[in-house]
C-alpha cells in the first residue's frame, strides 16, 4: 500500500484554523430593544470581521426584562453576561457593591475626555470609571408642526404643562385616530416612572423628605397624578399602559399622535425618513415646565458596563470601546445618515457641521442636557441624587411598585388617592427597612 503524505502546508493551516477555532471568545451582550442597539447589532459584524478571535452573542430584550435580568445576574454573580446595558443610576450602586470591573486602560484614540463630564461622572464611582456611555439623553417635546400650523397653534420653545394640556385638547380628534399626546404609560421605574418623575419634579414634588419620610401622598403628587391621568385619557390613545418608549416613538413616528414628551434619544428616529412618517412635520422644543424651571430636564445615558463575573472581560472592553467610538458614531451616519447617530455623549458631535446642519433637534438636546442638574433634582432639599429616580438601591423596587399603582389608576382600577396612599407605605417601609429612617 502506497501511504500519501499531507502536504506540510496544508497540514499547518488545519493546525492553525483549528487554533484560532478554539482561541475564539465569546462575548454574551444583554441589551435593550431600542433603535440604536438594534443599529449596533446590525454593525458589529465589522466589528467581528476586524477581530475573528471575538464572536458576539446578543440577548435583546425590552427595557423592565433587561433590568431584571441584569440585575439577577450580577447580585448573583453568574457570569451569564460578559457586557451589560446599564444606565447612571445603577453604574455607582453596582460599582460600589463590587459587581462590576473598573474601565481601564482605554485606547488613546477612545479620547475619553470627549466625553461630556456629566456622563463620566454618572458612571464612575470613587473617581474611577465603570462603565462607557453609549448614547447619552434627556427629555424633550416633539410635536406635529403642520398640525399647529393648521389649528393656528404655536408652541412655545419651552412650554408650560398647561400649554402642552390646551394644545392636545385641541389636537385630540379620536374618530380619525389622531391623539393629541401620547406618553409612557407601561409600569416599571424606567418605564412611566421616568416620565412621571420628571413631570411631578416639574410640579413640585419630592419622593422623601430629609428625614427619609416618604412625600407621595401630598397635595403636588395628587395634582401631578390628577393632570397625568386626565390628560391621558381625554387625549392619549388606548391602552396606554402598554406603552413605553418604543411603543410611543411607533405610534408618533406613523402619524398618530401630535405630541409626545420623552427622551430625546427618539428625535433621530422621527427625523428619519425611512423609519418616520413624518420626518418632514415634526419639531422639536424644551421638555415642558411646571414651578420647577429644569424640572422635565432630567439627564440619563446607556451604557455599556462588564460584569465582574464576565468570563471574557478583555474582550468585552473591546468590543465596548469600539462600538463608544467616535469611529462608530461616523460609521453609522455612513449608513444611515447623521441625524441616526447616537446622540449626546460627545462633544465632538456637537461641533460637527455635517451633525447640526441635518439635525435640528441637535441644540434642544443639548441645551436640556445642560440644564439638568442631579445633584439638585428638586424645589425642595431632599437627601438624594437623581432626575428620574432616587440614588439609592431600593429605588428599583420603591419605582416599579409606584409605577404600577399609577398604572392602575390609568387603567381605572384604583384611584389616585388609593394609588398615592399604597406607594408613600411601601416607600417607607423599603427605606426603613434599608436603614435609612431613624
Amino acid at each position: 500500500m502506497i501511504k500519501r503524505l499531507l502536504p506540510i502546508a496544508f497540514l499547518t493551516g488545519c493546525l492553525l484554523s483549528a487554533s484560532s477555532a478554539f482561541a475564539q471568545k465569546t462575548v454574551t451582550i444583554a441589551a435593550v430593544n431600542n433603535p440604536q442597539m438594534i443599529e449596533l447589532k446590525k454593525l458589529s459584524s465589522k466589528f467581528e470581521t476586524e477581530n475573528p478571535d471575538i464572536k458576539l452573542n446578543w440577548v435583546i430584550v425590552e427595557e423592565n426584562v433587561l433590568r431584571q435580568r441584569v440585575t439577577t445576574d450580577l447580585t448573583t454573580g453568574s457570569g451569564q453576561f460578559d457586557l451589560v446595558f446599564i444606565g447612571i443610576y445603577e453604574a455607582p450602586i453596582f460599582a460600589k457593591r463590587g459587581f462590576l470591573k473598573e474601565i481601564s486602560n482605554l485606547p488613546a484614540a477612545f479620547d475619553v475626555d470627549d466625553v461630556f463630564k456629566s456622563l463620566r461622572d454618572g458612571a464612575s464611582y470613587q473617581g474611577k470609571l465603570y462603565a462607557m456611555p453609549f448614547y447619552g439623553e434627556s427629555c424633550m417635546t416633539m410635536y406635529r408642526k403642520d398640525l399647529f400650523d393648521a389649528k393656528g397653534l404655536t408652541m412655545a420653545d419651552k412650554p408650560t404643562y398647561e400649554d402642552i394640556k390646551k394644545a392636545a385638547d385641541t389636537l385630540t380628534d379620536k374618530s380619525k385616530g389622531m391623539y393629541g399626546i401620547t406618553l409612557r404609560g407601561k409600569p416599571g421605574w424606567g418605564e412611566n416612572m421616568a416620565f412621571i418623575d420628571a413631570l411631578a419634579i416639574s410640579m413640585g414634588c419630592t419622593w422623601f423628605d430629609m428625614q427619609w419620610k416618604a412625600t407621595l401622598d401630598t397635595p403636588e403628587w395628587r395634582k401631578t397624578l390628577n393632570y397625568y391621568v386626565d390628560i391621558m385619557k381625554k387625549d392619549g390613545p388606548p391602552g396606554a399602559t402598554t406603552n413605553g418608549f418604543n411603543e410611543n416613538l411607533t405610534l408618533f413616528a406613523s402619524g398618530k399622535a401630535a405630541i409626545w414628551i420623552d427622551s430625546t434619544a427618539g428625535a433621530g428616529t422621527l427625523f428619519d425618513k425611512s423609519q418616520s412618517q413624518v420626518a418632514d412635520k415634526v419639531a422639536f422644543a424644551q421638555a415642558p415646565v411646571g414651578v420647577a424651571p429644569n424640572g422635565g430636564n432630567w439627564l440619563w445615558s446607556w451604557d455599556f458596563a462588564i460584569p465582574k463575573a464576565s468570563k471574557n472581560p478583555d474582550a468585552a472592553q473591546k468590543f465596548a470601546a469600539w462600538a463608544c467610538s467616535k469611529e462608530y458614531i461616523k460609521m453609522v451616519a455612513d449608513d444611515t445618515g447623521w441625524a441616526t447617530v447616537p446622540p449626546g455623549t460627545r462633544k465632538s458631535l456637537y461641533d460637527n457641521e455635517a451633525y447640526t446642519k441635518v439635525a435640528p433637534f441637535a441644540k434642544v438636546t443639548l441645551a436640556a442636557m445642560a440644564a439638568a442638574d442631579p445633584n439638585n433634582p428638586t424645589v425642595k432639599p431632599v437627601p438624594y441624587t437623581g432626575l428620574q429616580y432616587v440614588g439609592i438601591p431600593e429605588f428599583q423596587s420603591i419605582g416599579t411598585t409606584v409605577g404600577q399603582n399609577i398604572a392602575g389608576v390609568l387603567a381605572g382600577s384604583s384611584t389616585v388617592e388609593q394609588a398615592l396612599k399604597a406607594s408613600e407605605a411601601a416607600a417607607n417601609r423599603a427605606v426603613k427597612q434599608g436603614g435609612y429612617q431613624k
